[in-house]
């Protein structure tokens, strides 16, 4: 068995990008895959192809602007790109244009030409579940994924916003949110009481944490 490719040590992060301009150049399925996942985020976003797939063309009323011809050096005038066009020559462009602009730029399936890759994502409320195996298995990451979420559970995005609450309410007290154990609470039966939608008890156990 041979070792695996080497790779960069990513820095992982969560970008915000709503309101903010983003580029989409390509309009196949895949594209559009992507774009749905920047208008998910609130993002800006502007697609550029010649042509454009029913998976594209069902977005068009969402996106900000639709630009119906081939890509001519435009990486510059958006905070982050992405392109899947499936031709290198294209992507290989879009890549060096945004690389001497300073823009982020993912180019599917085209590690060479990013300067960011994209996880495998599983979103329940506000909380993300993203995993990466640093480009070099895109299914692996996906599998690994879906094995995470169905660990967490269709909750997650339930006990986040009530420990947020919880966290809130000790600022507005003046207190430290790491005044609270959240690790051991966490250990306890409260994922158990949410996961059955035991609320009433739960509220009292993350209640009795605070007033502690």
């Amino acid at each position: 068995m041979t070792d695996p490719a080497p790779s960069s040590s990513f820095y992982p992060v969560s970008l915000d990008v709503a309101g903010r301009a983003c580029l989409v150049v390509g309009g196949g399925r895949v594209a559009a895959r992507k774009a749905r996942t920047l208008l998910e985020c609130g993002a800006l976003v502007t697609v550029i192809a010649p042509s454009l797939a029913p998976e594209m063309e069902a977005l068009a009323d969402e996106l900000d602007a639709v630009e119906r011809r081939p890509y001519a050096g435009d990486a510059g005038r958006f905070r982050l790109v992405v392109t899947a066009t499936g031709r290198p020559d294209v992507d290989g462009a879009v890549h060096g244009d945004a690389e001497a602009a300073g823009v982020w730029v993912n180019s599917a399936d085209d590690r060479a030409h990013s300067s960011f890759i994209l996880p495998a994502v599983h979103r329940d409320g506000p909380v993300t579940v993203a995993v990466s195996t640093s480009g070099l298995s895109p299914a692996l990451s996906s599998w690994l994924r879906d094995r995470l979420a169905a660990e967490c559970g269709e909750t997650a995005g339930a006990l986040a916003a009530m420990i947020g609450e919880a966290r809130e309410r000790l600022r507005r007290a003046g207190r430290r949110s790491d005044s609270v154990d959240w690790a051991a609470l966490l250990d306890g039966p409260l994922p158990d009481l949410v996961r059955a939608g035991d609320w009433e008890n739960a509220e009292a156990i993350v209640a009795a944490a605070v007033a502690q």
